[in-house]
């Protein structure tokens, strides 16, 4: 399915958070204004147990208290009745809400502020964790520095080699590795693609300066295609082989002389 990058002039795009294509509820800001010289509530969740929620007598209204305190240490924004307190509305501020996941992004006037994730398509559910940190790093600077996001996506693409291979080998021999142990081609265009791309990024003169943004955005792409092959299909197809009656894997392993 295309990619349909987050924008407020949209009611449906692929959530910043999920990553689903889905339908988006939009949300204008009430505020409410604090009493004079009162600060945010900027919680700490540990200090607020014990004594001040023992003072509360009425259980069901403790229990409000405490979840409403949980959302708070978070440091995540979510909606709360709070519209028989609102003063005046916020400009230029929105909320969009994701129909799949709940979860909730902030605008200011056209830019998404949170959560920042960039306009880079959203990452493959399988990538490694210490891959997707500098992935998801990559998008959040894609407007600011592409070159940034080039050099940071070519590390990325280091990394996973490093993990599929020998993290001690350099990313070309890695590739020549896998392409050793039957590695598909197309697979290995696309690696070397990245390679190569990636590494001309970060070396000033060697690439032309109008092409980054078109150039870091195609590597956003190939490192999820990388991730799709390398990792998610082996993973569904063991899944499903896994699924199967322990009768039917074993004769299949007697068939195969195993």
């Amino acid at each position: 399915m295309k990619y349909i990058p987050p924008a407020v002039t949209k009611t449906a795009f692929n959530c910043p958070h999920c990553g689903a294509f889905a339908q988006q509820y939009w949300s204008f800001v009430l505020a409410g204004r604090k009493e004079k010289d009162s600060t945010p509530n900027i919680v700490d969740l540990e200090g607020t147990k014990g004594e001040y929620f023992d003072e509360i007598k009425d259980v069901g209204e403790r229990e409000k208290i405490r979840i409403y305190f949980e959302h708070l240490a978070t440091g995540l924004p979510f909606f709360r009745n709070v519209r028989q307190y609102a003063e005046f509305e916020v400009g230029n501020v929105w909320f969009s809400q994701c129909y799949n996941c709940d979860n909730l992004a902030l605008w200011v006037y056209d830019k998404m502020i949170y959560p920042q994730r960039g306009e880079a398509p959203p990452a493959n559910p399988d990538m490694p964790e210490k891959i997707r940190r500098d992935y998801d790093e990559a998008s959040t600077i894609l407007d600011l520095s592409p070159r940034g996001a080039a050099a940071l996506l070519r590390l990325s693409v280091e990394n996973l080699c490093g993990e599929l291979g020998d993290p001690a080998k350099s990313i070309n021999e890695n590739i020549k590795a896998m392409v050793a142990g039957g590695l598909d081609r197309r697979v290995q265009q696309a690696l070397d693609a990245v390679r190569v791309v990636g590494n001309n990024a970060v070396h000033p003169g060697q690439i032309d300066l109008k092409d980054d943004r078109a150039l870091a955005e195609s590597l956003f792409r190939l490192l999820n295609l990388i991730v799709e092959r390398m990792i998610s299909e082996p993973k569904h197809v063991d899944d499903l082989y896994a699924s199967l009656p322990e009768s039917a894997r074993q004769a299949i392993a007697k068939r195969d002389g195993k």
